[in-house]
């Protein structure tokens, strides 16, 4: 399927006031989950967050993981790599900011881009960039046997609401520091960039799912994620170590 083939809003039947009711207990769940996850140290959980820009990336780790302990938690977002950077391989920025044992670390944008920007801008060669889906998987299924659960998530949004959203940081005075000229420009590779997407749902770790959010609704997006980290932290079948 291609990524436009699914959905970016609610289904029009949910009530957003009992889907809120569900995604609050869900908050309240997760924090009990990682409690559990910081105190045995034996699993690590990694999440993936890509998108378009305006997708509400940032929202999302702002709304969803509130609820968790700062102690047991990382965001690291990734940008256009530096000088020092490409001086290595291109996963080299990556596994400086895995998950310990114990510990939950969420990708804002992720080693995804090195396949995206590349392809769309045309920054690599051809060779390079299909030699890199086979590096993703072989790099996330070793993370995944050192006992590293790994979620990915694409946040969906029409074209028409990213316009939107791009607009409207022009307008909020708090929100205009995120305005980048060079957003509105990518809106023109909007198409490139989702057929790249496309191809990467298709090839990437296919044991380790994409799933692709509706996120125009932050109240469903915010309640998807929790419910999907919910029920794979719940996988663990965890409990308190014993003291001593």
């Amino acid at each position: 399927m291609h990524i436009t083939d699914f959905p970016t809003t609610a289904p029009t039947d949910l009530s957003e006031k009992k889907i809120t009711k569900k995604f609050n207990k869900l908050q309240n769940r997760l924090f009990d989950l990682q409690h559990l996850l910081y105190a045995n140290q034996k699993n690590s959980v990694l999440i993936i967050l890509q998108g378009l820009d305006a997708a509400g990336k940032d929202s999302t780790i702002r709304h969803v993981f509130s609820c968790l302990n700062p102690t047991g938690c990382n965001v690291t977002s990734f940008k256009k790599p530096t000088e020092e950077e490409l001086m290595y391989g291109f996963l080299w920025r990556i596994y400086k900011h895995l998950p310990a044992k114990g510990m939950i670390q969420i990708f804002n944008r992720s080693h995804y881009e090195d396949i995206l920007v590349p392809t769309v801008h045309e920054t690599a060669d051809a060779y390079r960039i299909e030699h890199r889906y086979d590096y993703i998987n072989d790099f996330e299924q070793h993370l995944q046997m050192q006992g590293t659960l790994i979620l990915k998530f694409f946040l969906n949004l029409s074209e028409e609401a990213q316009q939107a959203k791009l607009q409207a940081r022009l307008k909020d005075p708090k929100k205009q520091w995120k305005y980048d000229e060079a957003d509105t420009k990518e809106q023109k590779n909007r198409q490139a960039y989702l057929e790249t997407y496309t191809r990467i749902f298709e090839r990437c770790s296919p044991q380790i799912p994409w799933q692709i959010i509706p996120a125009e609704d932050k109240w469903y997006r915010n309640y998807l994620i929790a419910k999907a980290v919910v029920e794979k932290l719940e996988t663990l079948n965890m409990t308190y170590p014993k003291p001593g």
